[in-house]
């Protein structure tokens, strides 16, 4: 618990500098790193092989789509990414078909998972840091993603009572999630009433409130979902490289569902 508190108040600040302070392309730059870092992870989890060169296309795929955001590329540099890593990896497979190592068709729809889905959804911060009062909706999914984690944490520990909801992670509560989801809403509201004080924009309350509770719920399906991968394939964790947290993937799983989100909910509905 200690080295877990540790490494959340040394990294937190930073990635606040980045999201908050610094120019979008730093925060393309990190989130490329961190996509390829996620998508190495995923595919060694799941036990991808490592020896016929997937690894690298796909991480090379990651790294790009983030930086093609920031270039503006958007949706065009990704189909482009997206349709070079699929012809690599199938070219792969079929040249390694019917020898001692094989790819299965499984291990490349694993590769096209991490190597363009979660670096397409975390890229949402990116655009979002693009957007006119960029540096405020960038925010906006992060609060969401690590303040409902803390949330359903604090309220499983002192009011859980019905755990097993989900044999995925059997020792959340019921009464965790709703307290994550309400947690949520309710720091979103804080934040709204944070800007409106110091910034003077014209923010709508209700929306943020809605906000933070479609978030939160998207949020915690996050966490389910690559748990339920992590089960499937007896993992504990998807590495080792931040202690008392795991690996980069698994500090990032909600992220990928809440930050995708956020950005639709923002395009459709702005807040302000």
């Amino acid at each position: 618990m200690a080295k877990r508190i540790l490494v959340a108040v040394v990294l937190a600040p930073l990635f606040f500098v980045v999201l908050f302070f610094l120019p979008p392309v730093c925060l393309a730059v990190v989130m490329s790193g961190i996509s390829a870092m996620a998508s190495f992870e995923l595919l060694r989890a799941t036990r991808v092989a490592h020896h016929n060169g997937a690894y690298v296309m796909t991480g090379i795929a990651a790294a790009l789509i983030p930086l093609g955001y920031w270039l503006e590329l958007d949706d065009w540099g990704t189909r482009a990414v997206a349709l070079v890593l699929m012809c690599g990896l199938f070219l792969l497979a079929v040249r390694l078909y019917g020898t001692s190592q094989a790819m299965d068709f499984e291990h490349v729809m694993v590769c096209l998972f991490g190597g363009v889905a979660i670096p397409l959804f975390l890229s949402a911060l990116v655009q979002l840091k693009g957007m006119e009062n960029g540096r405020y909706l960038v925010l906006l999914p992060v609060i969401c993603a690590f303040l409902t984690d803390a949330g359903a944490y604090f309220a499983g520990v002192f009011l859980g009572r019905h755990r097993g909801i989900t044999k995925v992670s059997p020792n959340k509560s019921v009464e965790g999630y709703i307290g994550g989801i309400l947690a949520g809403g309710l720091f979103l509201l804080l934040y709204g009433l944070i800007l409106i004080r110091f910034t003077g924009l014209a923010v709508s309350l209700p929306t943020l409130a809605v906000y933070g509770l479609v978030g939160s719920a998207v949020t915690e399906l996050g966490d389910l979902a690559f748990s339920f991968v992590k089960r499937q394939y007896g993992v504990k964790d998807y590495g080792h490289l931040l202690p008392g947290h795991g690996g980069m993937l698994d500090r990032f799983d909600s992220m990928v569902f809440a930050a995708p989100m956020l950005l639709l909910l923002v395009e459709v509905a702005p807040p302000f």
